[in-house]
């Protein structure tokens, strides 16, 4: 079955830097576009950064010049580095192939001094 996983999750001061990363299994996501998406309890979840096939990043206005999205296709990675965090992206990060139900469990990513 095809399986999505989060990880690099966790605390981090304001003004810090932590990078995510979503490893597919069973799903070969060089194909896919793929997104990486937040969302706080009691909000819509938000897309905050995508990247197609071909390699093109969109960002939201929210983190535009603070994260940068990227893939691996050798090892079938997609990671999110954020930086100049700010406790209002604290939130539960998920990695998703757009467009389809193939998405993970999300993690946590706490900014707080």
């Amino acid at each position: 079955q095809v399986q999505i996983v989060e990880s690099g999750g966790g605390f981090v001061q304001p003004g810090g830097s932590l990078k995510l990363s979503c490893a597919g299994s069973n799903i070969a996501c060089r194909y896919f576009a793929m997104g990486w998406a937040r969302q706080v309890p009691g909000n819509e979840r938000e897309l905050v950064a995508q990247i197609t096939s071909g390699g093109s990043r969109t960002y939201s206005d929210s983190v535009k010049g603070r994260f940068t999205i990227s893939r691996d296709n050798v090892k079938n990675l997609v990671y999110l580095e954020k930086n100049n965090l700010k406790p209002e992206d604290t939130a539960t990060y998920y990695c998703g192939a757009l467009r389809t139900k193939y998405w993970g469990q999300g993690a946590q990513v706490t900014v707080s001094s």
